[in-house]
């Protein structure tokens, strides 16, 4: 292994490492090695060149070498400027330290040589391992651009492993590190090995810097190619005279400078901007940020309209549109009384209940337009996704503001009238209630910080005058229903349905059909036939079609027949409608035994009922017929518990209720029938067909009744008294608690009918029964 030792001038390099058979120069500064290299010339040229551990070290003592070093000849000294030498070398052979002389004026070793052993290694294995080292060295290659072709094919044309080996160490670019890794490895098998390890991971490092690189220039040039885009595109836009050259995100920043709204939101609203300006034009992101902030930018956050202060001329502008409806226009007017005077007041929340086509819809404009309000409508009808109210998070594809805050983007300003329309007919389904999602919208308390999701920020909406509009207030939940104001709007009478006629509908429907005033005529008693005959509503949304029929059918006589003037009477109004559709079922010639008049309220205003009672000798059967509902089952049951418990002061035997049936019938079979109302009615027929004395016909009556026979108060009087009325009756019995209500019920309807107020069923049998 080892040789004699041999004492010769040493040099210690820094950041360079000599392998045998290497010819290689370096320059040298040190005096130290100066000398040595002097020193050598003088004897036999040869100088034992060892690396130093740290490059920093000036002057190196023996632990700051490494062990291992090369014995070479040198070739050639010359010097070169600032007292330096530029020496050539060759590597001879390996060589190890045993001492270093440091006493002279250069470094001295005292080395041993070290022979390169002999490995028996069988050809297999040698042509084994120079595959191997060929692939590795090529794959090498293909990873490194830099080494030079012809070179390459001189190295892997070297046939024996050994000098492959050390031709593949000296030629690639190595660390001083792995070149000493190389240097100390003796045998043909550890020098194999290392330079193996040091080629794989140079590989490795290599392919990650090639695809790391790759990444960087692919996001370099793709930004590049978006700055010069965008510069043509302003270029091109510049040639064609447009203004728009500045971005969005500067014209977002002017308009967040302009936009009125509180500190916080304008804090909130120039952070987002920012956002969207880091954002790529091509970032999946930067449409929902536009989005978000054209949002931001719409709403409304601190500009309102001026209200209307005229109490005068929004009286005149309510009075004008709608005929009627006394109650709203008192409540609209108390309103903006209290709003000049106080000059904030928390707006209302209305809610206008009443059957369809009474004008709810319309009187909300209306008040609108007497307010100087901005009118915005939403309807509510069918709305069940919760989402529809309070808006989407942001995080969904496709995410927008609720109906509320979109309510207000287009109002433009933050006091406007929001009609809620329908309200009634919100429903609920797995994505939430809707109804509840309502509550802090018309809460007064709550809703001057509204969340809708998608804003994100509070919204004030205590400003905004909420007037909602329903046809069943039963459909509406209790806790949302406590928070609005209830204003019943009940059916017009026959008068005002003339009234509403001759100052509404007819100049509308003559506008809309292109005729001029002139050209049509309408009877005052041909309006009275029209509207009786020809429409059965609480409303006048049918009565405005027939008008509607009319003028269509007059447009065309005028154009065809060339008639001056229309003129529609009681002779030819069947020439326009047709033959009259109802009839109101009048009364009764004479007094009959069994059969009484009930009053009815209905969805489109109030009707009789013709309640009839027939006997018949059986086994004390009770029939009841004509689609009744429970409740009115239950109180025919409890008319007839009645009429037992007091069968001795009639004269009625016990026996009688055990042989003999009773049926009793309301007619029209066809339509469902339900409610307590017709309690004393059923009661009254039912001891009528017992007696046998007949009840008066000129008589109608409404009430519930109780097992004692106390006559409990009902609603919907008003459309009740209009039934009777139009049907010819003269007297109506009227449970006694519901006084105030026929107190408030114009003196127009009540004329010609007598009132008689009972409180129990001995009153009603003695004004019913002759």
């Amino acid at each position: 292994m080892t040789n004699e030792t041999q004492v010769m001038p040493a040099v210690a390099l820094r950041g360079i490492t000599i392998l045998p058979d290497m010819i290689v120069h370096f320059d040298v500064s040190r005096k130290k090695s100066i000398r040595a290299i002097e020193e050598a010339m003088t004897k036999d040229q040869r100088i034992f060149l060892i690396t130093q551990k740290d490059s920093k070290v000036e002057d190196p003592s023996e632990d700051d070498l490494y062990k291992i070093g090369t014995v070479a000849m040198i070739k050639q000294v010359a010097k070169v400027p600032k007292d330096m030498l530029r020496v050539l070398v060759e590597g001879m052979e390996r060589a190890e330290l045993i001492q270093l002389e440091d006493g002279l004026s250069y470094l001295e070793a005292e080395v041993d040589m070290i022979e390169q052993e002999e490995e028996n290694l069988p050809d297999t294995v040698k042509e084994a391992m120079l595959r191997s080292m060929r692939e590795l060295f090529g794959a090498y290659c293909k990873e490194n651009q830099k080494m030079n072709k012809e070179q390459v094919r001189q190295t892997l044309e070297i046939e024996d492993i050994a000098e492959l080996v050390d031709h593949i160490a000296m030629n690639i670019p190595l660390t001083f590190q792995q070149r000493q890794q190389i240097l100390e490895s003796v045998s043909l098998s550890d020098r194999y090995e290392t330079l193996g390890v040091i080629l794989s991971n140079e590989i490795e490092v290599m392919r990650l810097r090639t695809e790391i690189q790759e990444k960087v220039k692919q996001r370099i040039d793709k930004n590049q190619r978006d700055y010069i885009l965008r510069e043509q595109l302003k270029l091109i836009r510049e040639e064609l005279g447009e203004d728009d050259t500045v971005s969005d995100g500067d014209h977002f920043m002017q308009e967040a400078e302009k936009l009125q709204a509180p500190k916080e939101i304008k804090e909130r609203l120039m952070k987002e901007i920012r956002r969207f300006k880091s954002l790529g034009y091509n970032n999946s992101e930067s449409s929902v940020s536009r989005g978000y902030i054209e949002t931001l930018l719409k709403l409304p956050w601190e500009k309102a309209s001026r209200d209307n202060k005229n109490l005068d001329k929004a009286s005149q502008i309510l009075e004008a549109d709608h005929y009627g409806l006394e109650k709203v226009k008192e409540r609209v007017l108390e309103f903006l009384a209290v709003r000049t005077l106080t000059k904030k007041g928390s707006s209302p929340i209305l809610c206008l209940v009443g059957p369809p086509g009474t004008g709810k819809t319309s009187i909300a404009r209306s008040v609108a337009r007497a307010l100087n309000k901005k009118y915005v409508r939403i309807s509510l009808g069918g709305v069940r996704d919760e989402a529809e109210i309070r808006g989407h998070r942001r995080t969904y594809v496709g995410a927008m503001p609720g109906r509320i805050a979109n309510g207000l983007i287009q109002a433009g300003v933050k006091n406007p009238l929001m009609l809620l329309d329908e309200i009634d007919k919100v429903s609920s389904d797995y994505k939430g209630d809707t109804a509840s999602a309502l509550l802090e919208v018309l809460d007064s308390e709550q809703n001057s910080k509204f969340a809708d999701h998608y804003v994100d920020l509070p919204l004030d909406l205590s400003e905004v005058l909420f007037i909602a509009t329903a046809n069943d207030p039963q459909s509406i939940p209790r806790p949302l229903m406590d928070r609005m104001e209830v204003i019943e709007i009940s059916s017009y009478t026959e008068n005002e349905k003339e009234h509403i006629a001759r100052e509404h509908l007819i100049p509308k429907q003559i506008k809309a059909n292109g005729l001029k005033e002139n050209q049509l005529v309408i009877g005052d008693d041909v309006l009275k036939d029209i509207i009786e005959g020809y429409t059965k509503e609480a409303g006048v949304r049918n009565l405005e079609r027939k008008f509607g029929e009319i003028c269509r059918k007059s447009a065309r006589k005028i154009l065809q027949d060339k008639e001056k003037q229309v003129v529609v009477t009681k002779d030819n109004l069947e020439e326009f409608l047709g033959r009259s559709r109802y009839t109101y079922q009048k009364v009764n010639e004479k007094d009959e035994i069994g059969i009484v008049r009930g009053l009815a309220w209905t969805s489109v205003g109030g009707d009789t009922l013709q309640i009839e009672v027939n006997l018949m000798p059986g086994k004390g059967e009770f029939l009841l017929t004509g689609q009744l509902g429970d409740v009115m089952k239950e109180s025919a049951q409890a008319g007839i518990s009645y009429i037992r418990s007091v069968a001795d002061q009639y004269a009625i035997k016990p026996e009688f209720f055990k042989e003999h049936d009773l049926h009793i019938h309301i007619p029209e079979g066809a339509v469902p029938k339900d409610g307590p109302s017709a309690g004393i009615t059923m009661a009254t027929a039912m001891l009528s067909a017992i007696t046998g004395r007949a009840v008066r016909a000129n008589l109608a009556m409404t009430g519930e009744i109780t097992l004692r026979g106390r006559v409990l108060p009902i609603g919907g009087l008003k459309e009740k008294m209009l039934a009777a009325k139009n049907a010819g009756i003269t007297k109506i019995l009227v449970p006694d608690q519901n006084r105030p209500d026929v107190e408030e019920i114009d003196a127009e309807i009540k004329e010609g009918l007598t009132i008689v107020f009972v409180e129990k069923m001995e009153q009603v049998l003695k004004e019913a029964l002759v």
